[in-house]
């Protein structure tokens, strides 16, 4: 008795792979449309595709008015999928993310109202704004895209990807992230003041209509899955893996609380999705170089206050040989 198989050839329930020059257009695509609203940042723009490729989730940390929001929108809307967005705030509970059952007098039973956390694409804004009651109400959906609500599981649209944003300026009135969500975070990222020259184009651009309400889709919900599959057969070999193990033992070894096996995990699938944007089908040491910061960073906690998680990876990758 043989597998039933589809007609790309895969067995049941599993997705066809595209080729990877097929899912490199893709990524170009989708990076090319989103740059359309965020000038001049292609470097981060490249690393939020980096994280939706290697099945990941995003943190978004800077100042108030610098394009966080716009950037998780821009990506969404440049892919033919569901999108959904929650404004965090101190009143808003775990049931407001996760959704509820609710009592029908007509029918005399409960249902399940879905909360938006049953999207493709989740922008979680100002996430530290609640209390770590409610952002705990990511952490399952995070990590095995599925949610529990009064003791039923259920799945969450393939792909999930949460792309949650925070500013760093108001600590008085914020709530910092449990360290079991942030280490569930692929990447945090800074996005940074444009240049001169940039902010010029930008207030330019925004004297009419907004540039996000003028692009449309350039992937499908389904190339966006298959491209993931593609990412995810990236070669990479076990020199490459025994350097991200070396890499974050390092970490361990200098601080307090150093980067987790996930982290370790996540620095490999986003190494493959590097790969991947660069046209090739197999990891080398500059692609594990070029995500080692944005994805093991914010999961080292130092011991002493005067070096923080930055300097300690930056210590790695420059002791760490490459083998």
């Amino acid at each position: 008795m043989t597998d039933a198989t589809n007609p790309a050839g895969t067995p049941v329930g599993e997705t066809a792979a595209l080729s990877a020059a097929e899912a490199s257009t893709i990524a170009e695509r989708i990076a090319e449309n989103v740059g359309r609203v965020i000038l001049g940042k292609g470097e981060v723009i490249d690393h939020v595709l980096v994280t939706v490729l290697a099945r990941g989730h995003l943190l978004l940390e800077d100042v108030p008015g610098v394009g966080k929001t716009m950037l998780a929108r821009a990506f969404a809307r440049s892919v033919d999928c569901s999108f959904k967005r929650v404004q965090f705030t101190p009143d808003l509970l775990p049931s407001d993310v996760t959704g509820s059952n609710v009592y029908n007098r007509k029918t005399g039973d409960f249902e399940f109202r879905p909360g938006p956390v049953f999207a493709n694409v989740v922008l979680g804004d100002e996430i530290n704004r609640a209390p770590p009651k409610t952002q705990s109400a990511l952490l399952e959906a995070m990590e095995e895209s599925q949610v529990t609500v009064d003791g039923e599981t259920r799945r969450l649209p393939d792909p999930f990807v949460v792309i949650a944003t925070q500013n760093d300026v108001e600590p008085g009135r914020t709530y910092d992230l449990p360290m079991a969500e942030i280490d569930r975070f692929t990447k945090k990222l800074r996005i940074g003041y444009p240049s001169e020259s940039e902010e010029t184009e930008m207030l330019d651009r925004l004297r009419g209509r907004h540039p996000i309400e003028s692009i449309d889709s350039v992937a499908t919900t389904d190339e966006l899955r298959r491209a993931r599959e593609t990412a995810s057969r990236i070669d990479a070999g076990e020199p490459v893996r025994s350097y991200v193990s070396r890499l974050a033992r390092f970490t361990r070894e200098r601080a307090g609380l150093g980067a987790s096996p996930r982290g370790s995990l996540a620095l490999l699938r986003a190494s493959q999705a590097r790969a991947l944007l660069e046209g090739r089908e197999y990891v080398v040491p500059d692609d594990v170089q070029t995500e080692a910061e944005s994805v093991l960073a914010h999961r080292v906690r130092p011991e002493t206050g005067g070096t923080t998680g930055r300097e300690i990876v930056e210590e790695a990758l420059s002791t760490v040989a490459v083998e």
